[in-house]
């Protein structure tokens, strides 16, 4: 029995709280490395600190979706996590700026500890996302559903990267008092946490989830296969082939990426120029741009993701996944090469469709060969592809940056282009479904 097909509206509603999600993330991926610095912490420092992220996520993606796969109450199956996790992530995003005023003597312990406390809430919410697309969606819309997904969550990875900026041009200071977050940020996260909660709040009370014996139907399973417990070990045995062959792919995108994340300030800082002066760019004007740049690779994302399905539909996932990837390995690559504030845009645009591929086309292709019941468990499995690479990147970036590029923080981001050069190459060996 098929699932009934959903109109755009209610596809539309099922990861429209992860608008806000991206928004909260968005904040810490612009952020995080100068609100650090501001703390203390040194450019070899900085990986370890990101690392709580990846940690977060090994840890609770697969937790959360194991019980949320045999959840079932009368706000449904996945909301319960996305409605909890959210009201968590406000209170982090909200904490985040004030760590030296929470504790005087140790800011970067406290920093880290709400970084921490702020990962883990995002990936509760975060998590059942994935699988509530692939629980309420045809394999006819699945693809659809998840060029959705990757739209809303680059617009809200723009609207996080270009807030401080657009607090700065209603006169809020991006000039911080030493060991203190600049203003302009600080109310940059207490927005993106209220925005972040309104979405979720959409996002619960707008989709209905189906209840067990619906859900059974569609599935071809009965209400009782579709509680039925298996462990832990035994769902690591059965893990699709598929998943293992797309892993390797993420392994070399996501490690890319959060070299980008950890890395583009430091890589700028000293080397981008004022498009009209000439004259480099001072440390407060470096931290806005970044931001604007973390703005500017999901504006392309957002549009490639309009043609995604299209495209794929006609060409094959593959063909289109690899490209986009090559696309970011080029974009990579053009960062180390430019200096001028407005021609780093220019880059950006080239990682921006590789982020669009990135966030639609494995879970399109993985949510075809999994078990529906265990839809849940096996998206937050398939997240160890995202959060092992960059724990491994987090725990040698500090060494390789010091001893191996003498402290360039730019030959980082030439290490980001090689690993996506090689993500797309490993495309090739992923055996489709």
């Amino acid at each position: 029995m098929k699932k009934p097909k959903l109109s755009f509206w209610q596809i539309w509603n099922l990861s429209f709280g992860f608008l806000g999600v991206q928004i909260g993330y968005s904040l810490q991926n612009s952020n995080t490395s100068t609100i650090f610095e501001s703390l203390g912490a040194d450019v070899s420092q900085l990986s370890y600190f990101w690392l709580a992220a990846p940690i977060a996520g090994l840890i609770i993606q697969p937790i959360v979706g194991l019980f949320s796969d045999g959840t079932w109450t009368r706000l449904g199956r996945r909301i319960p996590f996305i409605l909890g996790g959210a009201v968590i992530s406000a209170v982090a995003l909200a904490l985040m700026p004030n760590a030296s005023l929470l504790l005087t003597l140790a800011p970067l312990a406290m920093g880290a500890c709400i970084l921490l406390f702020m990962d883990l809430s995002f990936n509760v919410t975060m998590q059942p996302f994935r699988a509530l697309v692939a629980d309420m969606l045809d394999d006819s819309q699945k693809t659809k559903g998840y060029v959705v997904q990757t739209f809303l969550i680059n617009l809200g990875a723009v609207a996080g990267a270009v807030l401080p900026l657009i607090l700065t041009r209603f006169g809020v200071s991006e000039e911080a008092v030493p060991g203190q977050v600049s203003e302009h940020i600080a109310w940059s996260y207490y927005i993106g946490g209220a925005i972040l909660l309104l979405t979720v709040l959409v996002t619960t009370f707008r989709t209905r989830e189906y209840p067990p014996e619906e859900f059974a139907r569609y599935n071809d399973e009965t209400p009782e296969e579709m509680r039925e417990k298996t462990s832990f070990v035994e769902l690591i045995r059965h893990t699709p082939k598929v998943m293992l062959q797309l892993g390797v792919v993420q392994f070399f995108s996501w490690a890319a990426l959060f070299l980008m994340w950890t890395y583009l300030k430091s890589a700028i800082t000293g080397v981008a120029v004022n498009h009209q002066t000439g004259e480099l760019l001072s440390e407060g004007e470096v931290q806005t741009w970044v931001g604007v740049l973390n703005g500017i690779y999901p504006i392309p994302a957002c549009i490639a993701s309009f043609f995604l399905t299209g495209v794929a539909s006609r060409w094959g996932n593959k063909p289109v996944y690899a490209l986009c990837l090559l696309s970011g390995a080029a974009g990579f690559a053009g960062l180390c090469f430019t200096s001028d504030q407005y021609a780093l845009m220019l880059p950006m645009v080239g990682i921006g469709i590789a982020w669009a591929g990135i966030l639609a086309m494995p879970y399109s292709i993985l949510s075809r060969a999994v078990e529906a019941r265990r839809m849940g468990v096996y998206m937050g499995i398939f997240n160890f592809t995202i959060t092992i690479p960059q724990i491994i990147v987090g725990l040698t970036g500090g060494v390789i940056v010091e001893h191996l590029f003498g402290s360039s923080a730019s030959a980082m981001i030439g290490l980001a282009a090689a690993f996506m050069f090689l993500a797309a190459i490993s495309v090739l060996f992923v055996r489709e479904r």
